[in-house]
């Protein structure tokens, strides 16, 4: 990768070249996160056993039960709070970094860009012996559990199942894959024979290495959902449709790096024009067009659980009403639903679908759907674009190609509330169904019915 595109680079290249691109969207994802967090807990949602997250006390593989230390409570802030700090200290260090980057060029000097490219390049190797040092700084319970999740995802036990929280780490990688592959092109462009005034050009074999490197975080989610497909007590193909979503992910990447060979096949003259003809040029559109539209489907359908795009089954097939037992949707501390079997009843009115095209159990507001409905299909389209590869000589010296990065994690952010929101629906309602065939829970003091909840009897875990 010695040969480098010849464009003259653009203002934001030198003052924000690509490495601190890359540190800024890791940011960004911690941030992220943590409002996660922050945001699920503030909307009474309870994230802690939802997603099973622990205490201090964890493993390697299976995740520990869900317990903390002796007398200590495991609640949303306990692990947000931390998450939050760990953000303050990564964009202390990041901004003190860019700033001495700043000054150092006089502004971004395109002579001068190069001369102090080693202090990106010491930036960025102290954020990685931090994540991986031993001792008890930089928020090392929260660095340790991220290394964990990585080594469950990566390595997957066949005595264990996969884990909700490890679903969605690997989700978020999946909007990370481009960074990932601009973090390796940083590493390209911080080395001895590297620039960042310009993005290195890919020639031989190495034009490979960056969509192998996209292709990871697919490839592991894709593990996953062959994993619970293979369980024993698995009974549904639905892992195996899944496991498509992410497999339309593959011919994307690939026939985006192989437009080399479009681009070569067609006289200079006439590259503009006749570019669209070309075969494999065709095989790309439809790749990103599969990509984009099962992917949006399946976040609405089955990562969200809403009913809009689903085809309307017959009513005569529908299960006639009956009493429900719904246990506790809503609560702030793990410690009250440490025993689910228990329904508490409803700790607030849930919010009701009046068209019935959306979800029985609504836990936002029911403005926050068709905006995050509109909001995924806007980003899903411009993200398959974005794995493509080959746009990047064209775009990465502007801001185009970073803000769709970023608007990438803030479709990812709001993607996580409403599957997170889903899970626990799913599970409370599962709840809900074998108590009500179960003589334990006869009572009357628990029993709510259709019309009290809006909660359609015939709707169970998929």
């Amino acid at each position: 990768m010695d040969s480098h595109d010849t464009h003259i680079p653009f203002p934001s290249t030198l003052l924000f070249p690509l490495p601190y691109r890359v540190l800024f969207l890791a940011g960004w994802g911690i941030l992220g996160w943590a409002a996660n967090l922050h945001g699920l807990d503030r909307l009474n949602v309870d994230v802690v056993s939802a997603m099973d997250l622990k205490g201090d006390t964890y493993e390697r593989s299976p995740l520990p039960q869900h317990r903390g230390l002796p007398g200590q409570r495991n609640t949303a802030s306990s692990f947000f709070a931390p998450v939050y700090q760990l953000w303050v200290k990564y964009t202390a260090v990041y901004l003190l970094s860019w700033f001495i980057f700043y000054v150092a060029t006089n502004g971004g000097d395109a002579a001068l860009v190069d001369v102090y490219s080693y202090i990106p390049g010491v930036t960025a190797l102290l954020f990685v012996v931090a994540l991986i040092c031993p001792w008890d700084v930089f928020q090392k319970r929260e660095r340790d559990m991220f290394l964990q999740a990585i080594y469950r995802c990566v390595t997957p036990s066949k005595y264990h199942g996969v884990y909700f929280a490890d679903v969605i780490f690997a989700d978020i990688f999946t909007s990370f894959a481009k960074v990932l592959a601009d973090f390796w092109l940083s590493i390209v462009m911080l080395s001895s024979e590297g620039t960042l005034l310009v993005i290195p050009a890919s020639e031989g074999l190495s034009r490979w290495v960056a969509p192998i490197i996209m292709s990871l975080p697919y490839l592991t989610r894709l593990r996953q959902c062959l994993a619970e497909y293979r369980a024993p007590t698995n009974t549904s193909r639905r892992p195996m449709y899944n496991a498509l979503k992410y497999a339309t992910a593959f011919p994307v990447i690939f026939l985006s790096a192989a437009q080399k060979v479009v681009l070569s096949d067609i006289p200079k003259e006439d590259k503009f024009m006749r570019k669209a003809e070309h075969p494999l040029f065709k095989l790309w559109l439809l790749a990103v067009g599969i990509n984009s539209l099962y992917s949006f489907w399946w976040d609405v359908t089955n990562d969200w659980g809403l009913e809009l795009l689903k085809p309307k089954r017959s009513e005569s097939k529908l299960v006639p009403p009956r009493p429900l037992v719904l246990p506790l949707l809503h609560s702030r501390s793990s410690s009250a639903r440490s025993d689910l079997s228990v329904p508490d009843g409803p700790s607030k009115p849930l919010d009701v679908d009046p068209a019935g095209r959306l979800r029985s159990v609504l836990l936002y507001p029911l403005p926050v759907y068709p905006l995050c409905i509109f909001f995924n299909l806007v980003l899903r389209l411009t993200w398959s674009f974005e794995l493509s590869g080959h746009l990047r000589s064209h775009l990465d010296g502007s801001v185009v190609i970073f803000w769709l990065e970023v608007a990438e994690v803030v479709r990812r952010w709001l993607w996580v509330f409403l599957r997170v929101e889903w899970e626990l629906v799913r599970k409370d309602q599962g709840i809900a169904l074998s108590a009500v065939s179960s003589e334990e829970y006869d009572g009357e003091e628990f029993e709510l019915t259709y019309q009290e909840t809006g909660i359609s009897p015939r709707q169970s875990i998929n």
